[in-house]
């Protein structure tokens, strides 16, 4: 697991396909800055921005959510991420997931509940390699000829 206590914050990270989100999970604010925003409890932070103008429509906002109140812990912590790779979806889940592992070390509690959920599973599925010989695609075979 990547879970440490350093400070005022845990941190955590999750993966999905080539996306890639360090979270930081802070408990007591003193005095803490995100860009030019001053971060009280409840804020959720995407590489700098709000986490509403980061992922925009409703149903992220929800899916950000989602583990924050399953373990009724949606105004106690303050949260920052870092988002790198991958696309908006595989970042979202990236989140998701560096969440779920942040709120997990924490308590067992909330670890029971969100490993009930499926958000402490980490999706393998990445996109399949081109192998050689097969004209540019992964699983296309070249054309035989007919004599």
């Amino acid at each position: 697991m990547a879970e440490k206590k350093k400070g005022d914050y845990i941190f955590a990270s999750g993966k999905r396909k080539a996306a890639v989100a360090r979270l930081r999970l802070y408990s007591a604010l003193s005095g803490v800055v995100i860009g030019t925003n001053i971060v009280k409890k409840g804020d959720i932070f995407v590489n700098g921005k709000k986490a509403e103008e980061y992922f925009s429509d409703k149903v992220s906002q929800m899916k950000i959510n989602e583990p924050l109140k399953i373990t009724n812990t949606t105004d106690k912590y303050a949260i920052s991420v870092k988002l790198e790779g991958g696309g908006v979806q595989s970042q979202l889940d990236a989140f998701v997931h560096a969440i779920s592992r942040a709120l997990s070390s924490i308590d067992d509690k909330n670890k029971a509940i969100l490993r009930k959920k499926g958000f402490l599973t980490r999706d393998a599925r990445v996109r399949e390699r081109r192998k050689v010989g097969m004209g540019g695609k992964a699983r296309r075979q070249k054309q035989s000829p007919k004599r």
